[in-house]
């Protein structure tokens, strides 16, 4: 059949392979042909509770089958999908429900209650229609999933095209309230068709699913594993912080790709969880979202010659990524950067001037992306949309303005500076603390470690700050660290205020949560050992 749409990826599998397995989670296993079915009833239910085209339904479910099934049901009923954290605090899923204003909420029983917590913060919420998707009974919903079994097994028939929104993927505002990135069908079927083309998946390939289905990283780890009618493996979210346990995982599911946050390969080589020679059927590892430190990088590498090992890097409004760069060898210098490489297909990346004209190679400029990824825009905020969103200077479209820093190598390798936020002035001198954090690494006596600025009110300007978490075999103190780092780093750029964590805080994305360090810094000034 022809692939237009997102979910006419599993409707082509299930055509011509429908005993072929989909989905994995733990002893459950559900094939092609049971998820195009599934979903096309779960499809009809959420159209006789209401649900037109284009309308959001919101998933509040704990990864699993049903909830991607929910996905696919979801877009076969000619609606937008709303991802959201089980973990989130109930206020901040009630803004995120008030934003997109569903016709549908799809809860699990191990969700109600906070369901309960949302609904008495959001008007929106209390007008919804409350499904219950699962085994499981909660008290008070509309409907559950299990009425859609007496339903046809041939999906709905609806009207929507490539253009049309597929889902919307909240991320943190600056204002403290979550902005919406609407992507469309098109948006993430260009990604996924380069993905699956470069990376050359096939049938045969098993796959990670290992970021929480809000972060667009499981984006490509679903549509990509139906576009290539792989296997999907989907690591339990309890398993996230155990390094031994994704470890064995791997192992276990004979994963052919492994996909994350680099801080979680970072967590794996700093408990020295991978052998030498381990996961043999592994082909890719591919990471995304922050930087890797080389170090991590070079820990994998030595130990997995067989890999192949590629950096990705794209914003949410660009639609998972939007350039590339596969690593030819294992480095050699633990402080140097790894590019973030070239464009991905369809895609193009500006290194430019505060007056918006290209830098020469080797200059520092903002980042902009263009083509095929490029959102929409922002749910319902076109203030905040054209304020990043701009006029391409060079030729019709658009650009979108990363706030990242980068520069142009002469080889036409693009290389990621910083956070245009995270470059800081600091007793006159321009510091960027990305700088910091990797030498901080390259000292192989930490097991994490960020840094953050705080604003001193003093002549400074900012106060650089360092969270971080000792290697186990290693009892540091500030004053240590301090001089340990002062062998690479000049005095300026020294941290004068630190702070030992048992383990780093991160957000729902897995990402060290910079703005949380920046308060427990900001509030606990004791903290300076200068």
């Amino acid at each position: 059949m022809s692939v237009r749409l997102l979910h006419h990826l599993v409707a082509a599998q299930a055509e011509t392979r429908p005993e072929a397995t989909a989905l994995v989670m733990a002893d459950q296993r559900m094939t092609y042909g049971a998820l195009e079915a599934m979903s096309n009833r779960l499809a009809r239910l959420l159209r006789a509770q209401g649900c037109r085209e284009g309308d959001r339904v919101c998933l509040l479910l704990p990864k699993s089958l049903h909830a991607l099934t929910a996905i696919q049901a979801v877009l076969k009923a000619g609606c937008v999908y709303v991802p959201m954290d089980p973990a989130s605090p109930a206020l901040r899923a009630a803004r995120i429900v008030e934003s997109c204003r569903p016709r549908v909420i799809l809860i699990t029983a191990a969700t109600g209650r906070l369901m309960e917590e949302i609904a008495a913060e959001s008007p929106a919420a209390r007008a919804a229609r409350i499904g219950l998707i699962g085994p499981q009974s909660w008290p008070g919903v509309h409907f559950e999933a299990a009425e859609a079994l007496g339903l046809p097994e041939s999906a709905p028939d609806v009207r929507r095209g490539p253009e049309d929104a597929a889902h919307i993927l909240f991320t943190s505002g600056s204002t403290g309230l979550p902005k919406g990135v609407v992507i469309t069908h098109a948006n993430a079927l260009s990604f996924v068709e380069w993905g699956v083309d470069y990376f050359g998946i096939g049938k045969a390939d098993r796959l990670s699913g290992h970021p929480p289905l809000h972060f667009d990283l499981s984006t490509f780890d679903m549509f990509g594993s139906f576009r290539a009618g792989a296997e999907l493996h989907l690591v339990a979210p309890e398993l996230n912080l155990l390094p031994n346990k994704l470890a064995e995982f791997i192992r276990s599911s004979a994963l052919t790709q492994w996909f994350s946050v680099p801080s979680v390969m970072s967590l794996m080589a700093k408990a020295g969880v991978i052998r030498d020679g381990d996961f043999p059927s592994l082909k890719r590892v591919l990471w995304c979202g922050e930087v890797l430190p080389t170090s991590s990088l070079i820990h994998w590498m030595r130990r997995l010659p067989h890999v192949r090992f590629t950096n990705l890097y794209g914003p949410t409004e660009a639609t998972i990524a939007s350039s590339y760069y596969t690593v030819p060898a294992c480095p050699s210098d633990e402080r140097a950067a790894i590019p973030i490489g070239r464009p991905c297909g369809g895609e193009d990346l500006l290194v430019l001037d505060e007056e918006m004209r290209p830098t020469p190679p080797g200059e520092v400029g903002d980042l902009y992306i263009a083509g095929v990824g490029l959102s929409p825009g922002y749910w319902q905020d076109p203030e905040k949309t054209r304020g990043v969103f701009l006029p391409h200077p060079f030729s019709p479209g658009r650009v979108y303005k990363t706030g990242d820093l980068a520069r142009l190598g002469e080889d036409g390798l693009i290389h990621f500076v910083g956070r245009a936020d995270s470059q800081i002035k600091s007793r006159g001198y321009r510091i960027e603390l990305g700088e910091i954090e990797a030498a901080l690494d390259a000292l192989g006596i930490l097991k994490e470690a960020a840094v953050v600025a705080v604003q001193s009110g003093g002549f400074d300007g900012a106060t650089i700050c360092c969270a971080y978490v000792p290697a186990e075999d290693h009892d540091l103190n500030p004053k240590d660290l301090r001089k340990a780092l002062s062998r690479h780093l000049p005095a300026y750029m020294l941290p004068t205020r630190w702070a030992a964590y048992r383990m780093l805080p991160k957000n729902a994305n897995g990402k060290i949560d910079r703005p949380r360090l920046k308060e427990d810094m900001s509030a606990s000034p004791e903290k300076a050992d200068a």
